[in-house]
């Protein structure tokens, strides 16, 4: 099994989400300014940008004579998905601490009564 899908400290959606951005910002990302940015290390960069060349996410093309990574339409796809998901499970869990302050609240004054 490729390291990719180990587990380790950050999620591997969110890693892949962050290379993504980073070679979507601009005309194209420099493999070192993806490893600075990502904060990853040279193995774990490769694992990832074979992964993301693999399945499309990612190309590699030359520009002024340097190799750089840019986003593809489903690399940018699969970004904007990323983040409708997490922006939805941000407003869930928002909404769960609402009621739980609410429910909180509402058992203090039917104590009290």
């Amino acid at each position: 099994m490729s390291r990719i899908f180990q587990k380790r400290g950050r999620d591997r959606l969110y890693i892949i989400a962050e290379i993504l951005a980073i070679a979507e910002e601009t005309r194209g990302a420099l493999k070192t300014q993806i490893m600075y940015r990502a904060n990853l290390s040279f193995t774990q960069l490769n694992d990832y940008l074979g992964f993301l060349l693999k399945n499309k996410l990612l190309i590699k093309v030359v520009l002024d004579n340097k190799e750089v990574y840019k986003a593809t339409p489903r690399g940018i796809q699969y970004l904007q998905r990323y983040r409708e998901i997490t922006e939805l499970l941000r407003t869930e869990h928002e909404n769960a601490e609402l009621v739980q302050v609410e429910d909180k609240e509402k058992i203090k004054r039917e104590s009290t009564k």
